[in-house]
């Protein structure tokens, strides 16, 4: 079997975001992503719940799952999000040292020169669930030293707002086309992980705004033979994961 793509190390690098998780709701955004979690209930994680992107939790592999269960947006809203087990994978304009993430806007507050989504579900989901974020392509513009807007709840920012917000907070990790973070700092800001086969420290650190720590990185690890087959075959056969991450 060929080498494996920067895309497919990404792929199982967010695959490796749910090991441990048990039965949890899980809500990856992004190509990867969402090829991540589905490899991940294929292999080491089968109590993974995944939706159909619409109101039906699935079962079984692609072109042959089953329904097994029915969560429309309303219940998603009213008890899984404040109350479930879950573990969302979102996307960032932004992001912080200490994780506070940015999807509302660019700019100054008073006259942001781009909008983008708005808030959405982001303050909600990072102070009563797991999350962790997905970045293909890691850069200083995403990387920054202040985000323009909050969205996403940091971890400084859960501290400070005491117990209301830290209860239940849990970033996670980062992962993006270079590299895989935690947020084990001694002051909860990012560490360095892991550098994916083929990137080196510095270029992580020429990409990013703000100095991680980097006392512990090693390399992200490889996909085995069989999670290439499953990637490759199962999971992605047409190579939709090239369109997000490209090398």
């Amino acid at each position: 079997m060929s080498e494996a793509t920067r895309a497919e190390i990404a792929a199982v690098a967010c695959a490796e975001l749910f090991r441990g998780d048990g039965e949890t709701v899980v809500s990856p955004m992004g190509i990867v992503p969402a090829i991540g979690a589905k490899l991940a209930r294929l292999t080491f994680a089968p109590g993974l719940l995944l939706t159909d992107g619409e109101a039906y939790l699935m079962t079984g592999e692609p072109g042959r799952e089953t329904v097994e269960g029915w969560q429309p947006f309303k219940k998603m809203l009213d008890t899984v999000v404040p109350h479930g087990n879950r573990h969302v994978v979102m996307g960032a304009s932004q992001l912080d040292r200490f994780g506070n993430q940015n999807i509302s806007a660019i700019g100054a507050h008073d006259h942001p020169t781009r909008q983008l989504l708005g808030v959405r579900g982001a303050p909600g989901n990072t102070v009563n669930h797991r999350t962790s974020y997905w970045v293909p392509k890691h850069g200083t513009r995403v990387f920054t030293e202040r985000v323009d807007v909050v969205s996403g709840v940091g971890t400084d920012r859960a501290t400070a707002a005491g117990p209301a917000a830290s209860r239940y907070h849990d970033l996670h990790r980062v992962v993006t086309d270079l590299a895989v973070f935690d947020f084990g700092a001694n002051d909860g800001g990012m560490r360095l992980l892991s550098v994916h086969p083929g990137v080196s420290v510095d270029e992580v650190l020429a990409n990013t705004g703000f100095e991680p720590d980097t006392s512990a990185t090693t390399e992200t690890r490889m996909p085995t033979t069989e999670e290439l087959r499953l990637i490759r075959d199962v999971l992605d056969p047409k190579s939709t994961r090239d369109k997000e991450v490209r090398t």
